[in-house]
């Protein structure tokens, strides 16, 4: 791809032989070279600055678009594209569909690189916040091939999928979560009111106190007189956490923590498999170059604790060894996966293969969350009945004996 340090974008005025004012942008090293470039199109230059999309492009780092907006202006652009309008048309038109504030901006800028002369691919890999190495390389591969409307539906297709078993991964954890919150807020509630109130009854009755009620009473007397310091406490620790999820180290550490649980483990083998064999079968059938496509493929498994793997297998695949070899060797891969890639690079249908392995991850990531799933739910629920169970059982305990001592 064309090396953008070589050239400026332009905005420029310019006039023609009847005096008729137009203006635009171009990409040019130089203003005598955007005054050459003009004069080739019978234009005369009359003045023009530098573009500066800074502003723009910092504020794509600070955001994200969602990947669903990608996958709705793949789609559409794919449509375009195959109805025959060109690029710039097609993104003259996107840029003012009903897109977040941030995405139509970026596709502003897209357009205006892409007018000024730039490949639409180069344009896009401007910003790396928004569209991944994935989406920018297979956009040069359907730019120079003359298949860029193919390669653009095969991208909303992938993007489809993919945002589709993530979000069941995410809607998974929704009822473990609330039955979670529901056992806080109930434990607080009685921490906090119950057992005060019940605190103040027992204080009329001179009667030995069980172990049980006693731990109960002195944590709910040091929550209710010391909340302002738990409060500060806990905002402390969330503080801790985000800062120290902002090291590459920590996240390697949570990733490889989340591979080796025993059910968590599955479902994210499961998700980085999928996720593997959909992206790299995409890649290889777009006609990018097989060691280019793992190399992307490298970036976005989703897991570092895979990464880090998958990178030593990528190392001994540039030095000649065989994909299905080197995955197998550093365990990158569930077995079967393995056995698929060794069954595709020897039929030379790799790319099919790996396509039809996609719809067995699928699942096999389903089947993973379901059972996950039905694991946690039962044990959210007896964990909340042992919480309520103690603290109802440091209530009775008492009464039974203050009961007991009415009676003799």
């Amino acid at each position: 791809m064309a090396d953008k340090n070589e050239v400026k974008k332009y905005k420029y005025t310019a006039i023609d032989v009847n005096s008729k004012k137009s203006t635009g942008v171009l990409l040019a090293a130089n203003e005598n070279e955007l005054r050459k470039m003009l004069v080739e199109s019978n234009l005369y230059l009359v003045n023009c600055k530098v573009v500066n999309d800074n502003a723009v492009s910092f504020f794509s780092v600070q955001s994200r678009v969602k990947m669903r907006e990608i996958t709705t202006f793949a789609n559409e652009f794919a449509i375009m594209i195959t109805a025959g309008i060109s690029i710039i048309e097609a993104l003259d038109t996107l840029r003012n569909q009903s897109y977040s504030p941030l995405f139509k901006r970026i596709l502003g800028v897209v357009h205006d690189d892409v007018r000024a002369g730039m490949l639409l691919s180069d344009a896009f890999a401007r910003h790396k916040k928004t569209f991944p190495e994935l989406f920018v390389s297979m956009t040069y591969v359907g730019e120079v091939s003359g298949s860029l409307d193919a390669i653009l539906r095969e991208l909303a297709d992938y993007y489809e999928k993919d945002d589709k078993i993530k979000r069941k991964a995410k809607s998974a954890m929704v009822y473990p979560a609330v039955l979670l919150v529901i056992t806080l807020g109930v434990l607080v509630l009685l921490v906090t009111v119950i057992i005060p109130t019940f605190n103040k009854t027992l204080s009329q009755f001179d009667i030995p106190m069980p172990w049980l009620t006693l731990a109960i009473l002195a944590i709910s007397d040091f929550v209710t007189t010391h909340w302002i310091i738990l409060l500060i406490a806990l905002g402390v620790l969330v503080l801790v956490l985000f800062i120290a999820f902002r090291f590459e180290s920590v996240k390697y550490a949570w990733d490889t923590i989340k591979a080796k649980l025993p059910v968590v483990g599955k479902v994210t083998e499961s998700l980085v498999s999928a996720r593997f064999a959909r992206g790299f079968g995409t890649l290889v059938a777009s006609g990018e170059d097989v060691i280019k496509s793992l190399e992307i493929m490298s970036g976005i498994l989703g897991n570092r604790y895979y990464q880090r793997k998958f990178l030593k297998a990528y190392i001994d695949i540039r030095e000649g060894h065989s994909i299905s070899e080197a995955l197998h060797n550093h365990k990158v891969f569930p077995e079967i996966l393995i056995q698929m890639i060794a069954v595709g690079e020897k039929t030379g249908s790799l790319d099919s293969v790996l396509r039809r392995t996609t719809g067995y991850f699928d699942d096999r990531v389903e089947s993973s969350l379901t059972r996950m799933t039905s694991l946690l739910e039962p044990m959210m629920i007896i964990f909340m009945g042992i919480v309520v169970a103690l603290i109802v059982l440091s209530v009775f305990l008492p009464m039974l004996s203050i009961i007991s001592t009415m009676g003799a």
